[in-house]
C-alpha cells in the first residue's frame, strides 16, 4: 500500500489503549492503524521513543480577532497553538466587533485559510438582540456553540438575568456554553474593595458564591428548558460537587490554571499576571479540581487563553486586565502533571481530545481511528524544557509560567496529515480549516 504519510514506531494512544503501531494517512484522513513494513509513503515520520496522541484541542481561547492584531489574531494565536501541540482551537466571541451575527462569522471564516496554522471553530455570542436568531446561528459552518456571558462582560454580550438566559436556552438545541459568575453578586461585592489593594483580593471579590450561585441558576434553567449546558472554567469545590448530581444536563470544563496555580502564593509571586476570571483560588479548590479530574466529573480541560498587553497586567488591582496567555503552554503543563502522576496520559487525551469532540459534537476529530482526520500531537514524555517568555508566539510576549521547568513536550503538530510544527519550528504555512460539527 502507498500512503501520503506514515508515522512509524510511535506509541499510539488509541481509543482502546496505548500500543506501538504504524499509522497510515491518505487524503488527510487516517487510512490504517497497522501499516506494513513494506508499505510506502510520500513522507515518513519516525516517532520512535515518542507517543502519538490524537490531535490536542483547546476548546476555549480568545484570539481577539477581529480586534487589535498587536495583542493577538487568528494568525498569531494559531501559531502559538501549533508550537504548543494544539491542532484545533475554539475561539470566543468577545471581539471588536463581537461575533454575534452571520456576517461577522462569515468574515472570520473567509480568513481562516490564509491566517490559521491549525483548524478552528467559532463561538457565537448570545445577546438580547440576537436571541431569536440563535437557532440559525448555531448551524453556521464552523460554529462550535453559543456562548453566554452571565457575568464578567460588558455591553450587549452580557445576559445576566434568568429571563434572558431562559430565552437563549429556548432558541436552538445544541449545548450552550456559559461564563457562570453571578453578575448581581459581583457588582454588590465590588463596593467592598478599593483600588490598589492586594491582588489576592481578586479571589475575595469574585468569591466562591459568585461562581456557585451563577452555576446553580444556569443548571436550574437547563433543567427547566431541557437544554444541555456547559459550565466553563469551573473553579470551586462547591460547583464540582453540585455538578456531579446534574450530569444529565450539565457538562464541565476546568482550566489548566486552576489545576496548576494555587492562591494566595500565585498572587504574591505574579501580581497582576495571576489575575483572571474566575479567579485562581486556594488549595481546597485545587484539590477538589484534581479529585474531579480523577473521578471523571470533568469533561474538558482548556486554557482560556486571553492575552493582554503586559502594561495592562501590571496596573494596580483591580484596574489590571483580567486574563492570561495559555494556548501555547497548556499541553506542556498537562504533560508535566502526567509526569507527576496526577493523571494518566490516556485521561489527558480524554480531557483534551475525546472530551471536546464529545461535548461539542465534533465530526471526524478526537480519536485515532480509521476515517478520522489525521490530526496527531507527537510528544516526548521525558523531555525536560523551560517555559520562557521568548518562546511565546503571542505579540504580548509573556506567560505566567515563565521560568517553569516541565517534563513532557510537544515534538510535532500534524493537522490533517500535514506537519505544521516539528522540533519547535513552524514548518508550514496556513492550512487551517473550519471544524465541522453535528447539526
Amino acid at each position: 500500500m502507498h500512503y501520503d504519510l506514515i508515522v512509524r514506531h510511535g506509541t499510539c494512544v488509541l481509543p482502546w489503549g496505548s500500543t506501538q503501531t504504524d499509522l497510515g494517512v491518505r487524503d488527510g484522513r487516517i487510512a490504517s492503524l497497522d501499516v506494513a513494513i513494506t508499505d510506502t509513503a510520500e513522507e515518513e515520520i519516525d516517532a520512535r521513543h515518542l507517543h502519538v496522541l490524537p490531535g490536542m484541542i483547546d476548546s476555549h481561547v480568545h484570539f481577539r480577532d477581529p480586534g487589535d492584531g498587536s495583542v493577538e489574531s487568528m494568525a498569531t494565536g494559531t501559531r502559538g497553538a501549533a508550537l504548543g501541540g494544539i491542532t484545533l482551537t475554539f475561539d470566543m466571541p468577545n471581539t471588536s466587533p463581537p461575533v454575534v451575527s452571520a456576517e461577522v462569522v462569515a468574515e472570520k471564516a473567509s480568513r481562516v485559510a490564509t491566517s490559521c496554522l491549525v483548524d478552528i471553530g467559532f463561538y457565537v455570542g448570545a445577546t438580547r438582540e440576537n436571541t431569536p436568531e440563535l437557532g440559525a446561528l448555531e448551524k453556521l459552518p464552523g460554529v462550535c456553540a453559543i456562548k453566554v456571558f452571565a457575568g464578567s462582560s460588558t455591553g450587549s454580550l452580557m445576559i445576566e438575568d434568568d429571563a434572558g438566559i431562559e430565552a437563549v436556552l429556548r432558541h436552538g438545541h445544541r449545548r450552550v456554553a456559559f461564563h457562570s459568575e453571578d453578575e448581581y453578586r459581583l457588582q454588590e461585592r465590588r463596593k467592598l474593595f478599593e483600588v490598589g489593594e492586594p491582588y489576592e483580593n481578586h479571589m475575595k471579590w469574585r468569591d466562591e458564591e459568585c461562581a456557585f450561585l451563577g452555576t446553580r441558576r444556569i443548571v436550574a434553567l437547563g433543567h427547566k428548558t431541557g437544554r444541555p449546558v456547559h459550565i466553563l472554567h469551573t473553579s470551586t469545590a462547591e460547583e464540582l460537587a453540585f455538578l456531579a448530581d446534574n450530569r444529565d444536563i450539565a457538562s464541565v470544563e476546568v482550566l489548566v490554571n486552576h489545576l496548576t496555580q494555587v492562591a494566595p502564593e500565585c498572587y504574591e509571586t505574579l501580581g497582576g499576571l495571576a489575575v483572571m476570571n474566575p479567579p485562581l483560588r486556594d488549595r481546597r479548590h485545587w484539590e477538589a479540581s484534581w479529585a474531579a479530574i480523577r473521578d471523571g466529573r470533568v469533561d474538558v480541560v482548556s486554557s482560556d487563553h486571553a492575552p493582554h498587553p503586559l502594561a495592562n497586567k501590571l496596573k494596580p488591582w483591580p484596574t489590571c486586565a483580567a486574563g492570561l496567555t495559555g494556548v501555547q503552554t497548556i499541553l506542556p503543563l498537562m504533560l508535566d502533571h502526567v509526569a507527576a502522576g496526577r493523571l494518566s496520559l490516556e485521561r489527558l487525551v480524554d480531557l483534551m481530545s475525546a472530551g471536546p469532540a464529545r461535548i461539542y459534537g465534533l465530526l471526524t476529530k478526537g480519536r485515532i481511528a480509521v476515517g478520522f482526520d489525521a490530526d496527531f500531537t507527537i510528544v516526548d514524555l521525558k523531555a525536560r524544557r523551560e517555559i520562557r517568555n521568548d518562546w511565546i508566539a503571542s505579540p504580548v510576549g509573556w506567560t505566567p509560567f515563565d521560568g517553569q521547568t516541565v517534563t513532557g513536550w510537544p515534538m510535532a503538530t500534524i493537522v490533517r496529515g500535514r506537519q505544521v510544527m516539528r522540533d519547535d519550528e513552524i514548518v508550514s504555512g496556513p492550512i487551517g480549516r473550519l471544524a465541522r460539527f453535528a447539526p
